[in-house]
């Protein structure tokens, strides 16, 4: 997980660059290609319906085949223009009428046909076939828009026998209106995306939901759901489409590369995404891909060119009309109710109080999914009715849901990690200790959430499931991850809020004291401690810090040390044990040394836009703690942190223009002091060890192997006293945020005392 608070002041083509580095190196990390049977993700999970929707398919891809074949036949071009009229009529003279749904006629459809027939035609004598790659854009757009127009007019003697057999929605393509073709690889803006447009099959004057009302985004309504005439609309994008005009292996990984710059977009503006379908094409090769938590998939090629090509590609297009919300990517259980014009999300419990399903209603979306490939995680105020019902103002956006997508080790049962048992673990272990009241997020239920399965079971909701065996078996060793859903009481503001360096360090000890009292009285070593995972909350009683996130948590023994050691924690922050990935047993101590990361890394770059520095930050010493691999972040903490004149490289740093910060730099020099410092026992010292050190007197070239000098690993040595350390520590902070407290009651304007 990478800092929020990242450093970026570099120019907007730059950081084009540099955005786009990132996402090719993602691309071609997460990437597994020409998997087999991706189109069996879409299909409809009643096996009599997914029959009648791949004869669609096929029957529509018949047609198009016979379209494909006057243009072969060497015809000129009026007679070419009569032959595929005469098709056309004859086709759509044997299907349904297409209804409200569209007012396209056989002269529009013939149209239609005349733009994408080139693409799938290269090389023919044809006047309809002198184009070229620029080309490519409208002709796919035609072509997909044609699939649609057949989906909604069934053959008649093809009539559905049940409405699941009626499609859910259509799956439309739309293009840049003032895009020229020669723009189409522009990496500053998506050129075309596909869109579902919903049927509305409501079941009633009064429904409260529709059968695609997941489709609807706030955005969406804001706009009166409509497509922008400019570009594509993020909020309503299904899938992500990129177009390459020839095909290469690097030119297909610069398409996919794009896809992951829109992914992102997509995620941002719609917040009940589990995944996300793309299309990506060079010259007449289309490959399908989806986006997930921890995969890029993407199917063999196919060949517009070809009969086969063509039935695959019309074969995801058909089953995307046809399938369940949740096979597009969707979640349903986060809905746009039209009854109370809000949207509803649906809490299914196992681990607390409520009912096995509650439905909350949004308020306000404080969290959103910023990347493509994570846990996803997204967080909601809602309330316990609809706003527009709500006269209890006790009611009013008191509940947070946390929505995430974290890895998971088999059974909820036996899943160590499992956020809702531990932050269960956490209330019940705090209650009734009024001095952490506000300092944590109370648990109210939650836990995985479950989907139904093709024998009416109900089964964790996991990546594994919703790819399916015959996918999932194709690409390896990748975790699993389940769909988490946890509802809590108490809801904070993001640490950018905080208006003083007082209020910070008053914010940073709750925080730290809360973090102790969980570890004393609940057992549990949080692990994550970033900027991220700290809330502010303001009462009566002044401003108040909140610790949240427990996705890193762990349960510790009855020495301290967490039961496991592996690396944990939010890159910038990490401790360097955690860096190194080592064998030191992890213990309190290092959540403390990140506090002080924290600390360097909000005095550096502000925590908010009237702190940040107004000069250039690429060059400065703390970002080496960033960048590169976490081996070399770990190498630079540790050089940082050995000594007071090592750590004056990064304190000298800090942003000159923000009100007190020479004494919170006294602050930051003082808990590194008693972290790194004030010990009796010298190997506790420092942060840099060697294993074997020849004395300076010996002779190199004639040594004993007693002769050399074993330096211990100090960080390890220290976390056999995290205990005493942990406590000085506090009591440190405590110091600071008594006086800060102070200042703050006084309203003045003086610095905090050391």
């Amino acid at each position: 997980m990478q800092s929020s608070l990242s450093p970026g002041y570099s120019s907007a083509s730059t950081q084009l660059s540099e955005r786009f580095a990132e996402s090719k190196a993602l691309a071609a990390h997460y990437l597994k290609d020409n998997i087999d049977g991706l189109q069996t993700i879409a299909e409809h999970s009643n096996q009599t319906t997914q029959q009648f929707v791949t004869k669609q398919a096929e029957l529509i891809a018949e047609f198009i085949n016979e379209l494909v074949q006057c243009v072969k036949s060497g015809l000129g071009k009026t007679e070419l223009e009569n032959k595929l009229k005469a098709a056309i009529a004859a086709q759509l003279k044997h299907r349904s009428p297409a209804g409200r749904y569209s007012e396209k006629t056989d002269a529009d459809m013939f149209n239609s046909a005349v733009r994408f027939l080139p693409w799938l035609c290269p090389g023919s004598d044809s006047t309809f076939s002198k184009t070229n790659e620029k080309h490519i854009y409208p002709c796919s757009v035609e072509l997909i828009n044609f699939v649609a127009e057949l989906v909604i007019r069934p053959l008649l003697d093809q009539q559905p026998a049940s409405p699941d057999q009626k499609p859910k929605r259509l799956v439309r393509s739309y293009v840049l209106n003032n895009a020229k073709s020669d723009k189409a690889e522009d990496k500053h803006y998506i050129n075309m995306a596909l869109k579902c447009d919903t049927l509305n099959y409501l079941t009633g004057d009064n429904a409260e939901y529709d059968e695609d009302s997941y489709l609807i985004s706030e955005a969406c309504l804001k706009a009166n759901d409509e497509w922008s005439d400019e570009r594509p609309n993020y909020p309503c994008i299904f899938a992500v489409v990129e177009v390459e005009s020839k095909y290469s292996e690097g030119a297909m990984l610069n398409g996919f590369s794009q896809l992951v710059e829109y992914s992102k977009d997509v995620y941002r503006n719609q917040h009940n995404r589990h995944f996300i379908w793309g299309l990506v094409s060079g010259g007449s090769e289309v490959k399908a891909c989806v986006f997930g938590p921890n995969f890029l998939l993407a199917s063999k090629f196919m060949d517009v060119t070809t009969a086969a090509g063509r039935l695959e590609l019309i074969g995801f297009l058909v089953n995307w009309s046809f399938c369940e919300p949740s096979k597009l990517g969707y979640d349903p259980t986060i809905r746009y109710s039209y009854k109370h014009e809000c949207f509803a999300i649906d809490m299914v419990n196992s681990n607390g109080p409520m009912p096995a399903q509650t439905t909350y209603y949004l308020r306000e979306i404080v969290v959103i999914a910023e990347r493509v490939f994570g846990r996803h995680t997204r967080c909601f105020v809602v309330g316990r009715q609809p706003q527009s019902l709500d006269e209890n103002s006790d009611n009013s956006g008191d509940i947070l849901i946390k929505d995430a997508w974290p890895e998971v080790s088999g059974s909820a049962e036996d899943d160590m990690r499992d956020e809702a048992k531990l932050l269960k673990r956490v209330s019940n272990g705090l209650a009734g200790r009024s001095e952490f009241n506000g300092l944590y997020p109370k648990f109210l239920g939650g836990g995985r959430m479950q989907i139904q399965n093709a024998h009416g079971d109900r089964v964790d909701e996991t990546t594994r499931k919703f790819l399916g065996e015959t996918v999932w078996a194709q690409f390896g060793d990748v975790p699993i991850r389940a769909h988490m859903r946890i509802a809590m009481s108490g809801v904070g503001e993001p640490l950018e809020s905080v208006q003083s360096i007082y209020e910070l360090v008053v914010v940073i000890y709750d925080v730290m004291r809360c973090h102790m009292g969980i570890l004393k009285h609940c057992q549990i070593l949080h692990r994550d401690i970033s900027e991220a995972n700290i809330l502010v909350r303001r009462d009566n009683a002044g401003v108040h810090g909140m610790l949240i996130d427990f996705d890193h948590a762990i349960g510790i023994t009855d020495e301290g040390y967490a039961v496991r050691t592996e690396g944990a924690g939010t890159r910038p922050f990490m401790s360097v044990n955690n860096l190194e990935d080592n064998s030191t047993k992890r213990t309190a101590l290092d959540d403390w040394e990140s506090i002080i990361y924290i600390l360097c890394w909000l005095g550096t770059f502000g925590w908010n836009r009237a702190t940040r520095p107004s000069g250039s930050v690429a060059k400065m010493a703390i970002t080496s703690w960033n960048d590169y691999d976490e081996m070399m972040n770990a190498n630079s903490k540790r050089r940082d942190m050995h000594s007071s004149d090592n750590f004056t490289g990064i304190t000298k740093e800090f942003n000159p223009n923000i009100p007190h910060i020479s004494a919170f730099k006294k602050l930051v020099n003082g808990l590194r002091a008693v972290l790194i410092d004030d010990h009796d026992d010298p190997d506790m010292r420092g942060a840099i060890f060697n294993k074997n050190i020849i004395p300076e007197e010996s002779d190199t070239d004639d040594f004993l192997e007693d002769e050399y000098i074993t330096r211990p690993d100090p960080f390890v040595e220290r976390a056999a006293h995290w205990e005493s350390i942990s406590e000085r520590l506090l009591a440190k902070l405590e110091t600071y945020a008594t006086v800060c407290k102070r200042r703050i009651s006084e309203s003045g304007s003086r610095a905090p005392d050391p």
